[in-house]
């Protein structure tokens, strides 16, 4: 990656153990795709509910050449996102699928169809 990674936290203290994580993911992206530019994670709590829990939200910025990818993940209330872990993991997820489809659309290795065969029909002699 171009620049280190921007790691924000929102409705939350300051964790460097979710901070590690997150760099840790980040660098496998790094090695995934090496023309990331820029990268921004935000982890946050968007409300806090004490009945039903905290549920995390993650939202990760990629910027690479000729395009941004979003990921903002809200978490469903019935979900395991009450583990900021999961959340994490399940965000990085999502983001390796779509850094997977930038990739192939820069390779061009999108999937080609054999053309319909057309012609004129023959009568046997």
């Amino acid at each position: 990656m171009q620049l280190s990674p921007q790691i924000a936290f929102d409705n939350l203290a300051h964790s460097t153990a979710i901070e590690a994580v997150v760099r840790e993911k980040v660098a496998k992206l790094d090695e995934f795709c090496d023309r990331i530019v820029g990268c921004r994670v935000v982890v946050g709590v968007p409300h806090r509910h004490h009945e039903h829990g905290n549920l995390y939200q993650v939202r990760i910025d990629l910027t690479v050449p000729g395009e941004e990818i979003v990921i903002n993940r809200d978490a469903p209330p019935h979900t395991q996102s009450r583990d900021v872990h999961v959340a994490i993991r399940d965000a990085f997820d999502a983001a390796r699928r779509k850094l997977e489809d930038y990739v192939r659309r820069r390779r061009h290795d999108v999937k080609a169809h054999e053309p319909i065969p057309q012609g004129n029909s023959v009568a046997p002699e």
